[in-house]
């Protein structure tokens, strides 16, 4: 049975504790809102760029002179997969969620016989991949330093990427991500953006005179059109991580209070008992006298 010294020094942890944990929550309710909004204003933008380069690769489809970005390089034989997660702990199961579906995938390529690349943004994912399949990492993207996500991030990442791409170090880019829902709610996500895929995007019914020709125009938009996917990935993973850490916080200021509740019981409940102890003993004193 612990002192009453050490439940009192127990309940004022517990106690402080609960305060960083709120101050946590508060500052992350506060990112939330400016990381949500980014993120929701990004989408139309994403799926009018989806639509268009899905009329585009709809007219060119598969012939010689569509862009490699659209037919590949003619194999899947060496897949690089993108694992973006946060920087920074303490938001619940955010990173295990993207880490988790990463992993599915690459457990299922590797069984299929296909060679595997990691490339990853964010240092909690980098620390849960390199455990398990650290042979497979080829590079890393350190976002500690960066204060709010911007395109110039995205563009970096792009690039990198692009030019792996180019120089034959892989046939197919998959993007992991949490797409945001809610404030309970991310939607761990797998895109392929290498080949570009546009599943779901509806080809523009009115068909369209381009110049120059369609090929030209999406070997252009083709690099634009995977920064954007970077780019709203970077957005739609910082509001899930804001909305997870918010949630977390939440949570561990409940059960802070809950603990701080169940030790104050236990605290009492020995005070009294110390205190009924000592009467016993004054009054069997006072009654051997």
């Amino acid at each position: 049975m612990p002192s009453l010294k050490d439940l009192k020094n127990r309940i004022g942890s517990v106690k402080n504790t609960r305060k960083i944990t709120k101050a946590m929550q508060m500052v992350a309710a506060a990112k939330l809102r400016r990381a949500q909004d980014a993120a929701v204003a990004a989408r139309p933008y994403a799926e009018r760029m989806i639509s268009v380069m899905a009329g585009l690769s709809a007219s060119v489809g598969t012939s010689d002179g569509a862009p490699r970005l659209l037919a590949g390089s003619g194999s899947d034989k060496v897949h690089l997969l993108v694992v973006m997660t946060s920087e920074r702990g303490l938001c619940g199961g955010f990173n295990t969620t993207i880490v988790r579906v990463a992993k599915a995938k690459v457990a299922e390529l590797l069984a299929a016989g296909k060679t595997v690349k990691i490339f990853t943004v964010g240092k909690k994912g980098r620390e849960q991949m390199r455990r398990e399949y650290g042979q497979y990492y080829v590079g890393h993207v350190d976002l500690t330093e960066v204060k709010r996500v911007g395109y110039v991030n995205a563009r970096d990442i792009t690039r990198d990427v692009l030019a792996r791409f180019e120089a034959g170090e892989c046939d197919v880019v998959t993007l992991f991500y949490n797409r945001f829902q809610s404030v309970i709610s991310q939607i761990p996500t797998a895109q392929q953006v290498i080949p570009a895929v546009f599943e779901g995007a509806a080809a523009p019914s009115t068909s369209y005179d381009y110049e120059p020709s369609e090929e030209a125009i999406l070997a252009d938009l083709l690099p634009r059109a995977v920064a954007t996917q970077v780019f709203t990935a970077l957005l739609e993973n910082a509001a899930s991580e804001q909305g997870a850490r918010m949630s977390a916080m939440d949570n561990a200021t409940r059960n802070a209070g809950d603990m701080i509740n169940k030790l104050t019981i236990v605290y009492n409940r020995s005070r009294q008992a110390a205190i009924t102890k000592e009467l016993i003993e004054i009054i069997s004193g006072a009654e051997a006298l």
